[in-house]
């Protein structure tokens, strides 16, 4: 181990004007599945251990130390692959804690592994860390994992998106401590209608985030809301209702923290149209695809690419 300090500030400072021009190279060198060296940051899914995926798994199982996301990952999922892993819990650490840390473990040849919770692309602050592990030297990477909305979305046996209901997302964050007001866009996703609002971070302000979007006159009251409660865990709780009257029913639940709020017609299941892909255009489609016009069957191809999350 070493003292050397890190002024992860100045890191985040000295990558702050980077553009798309000035991608890392190993962009085009390696895929998301691929294993690189350095150290992984692994998204550990919404809890289950059962959806840790396959490279997560993997490298988990090999690691001799794991710096977790406290009780965000579950504890199921920490006894089966890490019991022969020293655990490191890294709530309650600041970057200019944790960094040394991974950073002298890696140089001393252990195998360390960052694991977060969900995927650490969604509200992660992965990126944060890479960037001041690179700078010391420590090459670092993601390996996607589910995140909890899909999860949630999964247990209420819906889609996010609906053909006819939501042709859109939002993963967002109703305001609070560390988001101010004017950055709060909740109620804007939820006014266009056809936008499944997926809120992370905000089970403690449920009750807040729908008093403020009921004084929306854009905002109908009765708009289906769904807060999946740790979604995957073996305590797993599922809220319905309303704009109008989810926010009474959480604060009854007692519930703070841990929840997805899904917002928006699509948490139903209920109400969608059949799909493009699997109604007259597939047979339409095939055939023009068959019959060798060019831009028909280019079409036929990307349309169905594209229809397939209806």
């Amino acid at each position: 181990m070493t003292d050397e300090p890190v002024d992860s500030q100045a890191v985040i400072n000295a990558v702050g004007d980077r553009t798309a021009d000035d991608l890392d190279p190993r962009v085009h060198e390696y895929t998301a599945g691929e294993g690189q060296e350095g150290i992984p940051f692994i998204g550990a899914g919404p809890g289950d251990p059962g959806l840790l995926t396959v490279r997560g798994k993997e490298l988990v199982d090999d690691a001799d130390l794991v710096v977790h996301a406290g009780s965000l990952v579950s504890s199921a999922l920490l006894e089966e692959h890490c019991a022969d892993a020293e655990l490191v819990n890294s709530v309650g650490k600041d970057l200019e804690e944790l960094i040394p840390l991974m950073r002298d473990a890696h140089k001393s040849g252990r195998t360390v592994v960052r694991l977060h919770s969900g995927d650490p692309a969604v509200y992660g602050a992965a990126l944060e860390q890479i960037d001041a592990l690179e700078r010391e030297g420590v090459p670092a990477y993601i390996v996607p994992g589910v995140t909890s909305s899909f999860a949630a979305a999964a247990t209420l046996r819906t889609q996010l998106t609906l053909n006819g209901v939501a042709n859109h997302v939002a993963f967002t964050r109703p305001r609070g401590k560390t988001l101010d007001a004017e950055d709060d866009h909740v109620a804007e996703f939820v006014e266009m209608g056809d936008v499944t609002t997926c809120i992370y971070l905000g089970t403690h302000a449920v009750s807040d985030t729908m008093d403020r979007l009921l004084d929306r006159d854009g905002v109908d009251p009765e708009t289906p809301v769904a807060v999946v409660y740790h979604a995957s865990w073996d305590d797993e709780d599922v809220i319905t209702g309303s704009i109008a009257d989810i926010g009474e029913k959480v604060e009854s639940a007692g519930y703070r923290a841990s929840a997805m709020v899904l917002i928006g017609e699509a948490a139903t299941g209920a109400g969608y149209e059949r799909s493009f892909l699997y109604g007259d255009w597939a047979n339409s489609g095939a055939t023009d695809a068959a019959s060798g016009e060019p831009d028909d069957a280019a079409d036929a191809a990307e349309t169905t690419e594209t229809e397939a999350d209806d």
